[in-house]
């Protein structure tokens, strides 16, 4: 048998714990990258030559409108591109529940940016 690590579950680059699947964090001056959801560690030398490149997005002022935070979950998701059946707005925020058993999809609900309707998809 073997006494070494068990074979890989994901094959990924270097972004990516092989064993887990999370996010490895960037190296740092240690000499090796762990993994800080199941210790899974690589050589800090397999980074060399990688580039990592980070984007940040800046809008003009005025432009983004902040979302109170007691308005709820259904304004704090993402805005996606669906129109609103109610009023026809091209944008509606959502965010997912799990509402029926586990071995079943989540449900997502949609919530018009202008209007405020809202639907609920089961996926």
């Amino acid at each position: 048998m073997d006494s070494g690590r068990s074979r890989s579950h994901f094959q990924s680059d270097l972004d990516f714990c092989p064993d887990c699947g999370s996010i490895l964090p960037l190296p740092g001056v240690e000499d090796t990258v762990t993994c800080i959801r199941c210790g899974f560690s690589v050589d800090v030398r397999d980074f060399e030559q990688k580039v990592v490149r980070t984007t940040f997005v800046f809008h003009k002022v005025g432009t983004a409108v902040p979302v109170a935070a007691d308005e709820g979950p259904e304004f704090q998701g993402p805005v996606v591109d669906r129109r609103c059946s109610r009023c026809g707005h091209e944008g509606m925020a959502y965010h997912t529940r799990q509402m029926r058993s586990a071995d079943e999809g989540q449900t997502v609900f949609y919530t018009c940016t202008s209007c405020r309707f809202q639907e609920k998809e089961d996926s």
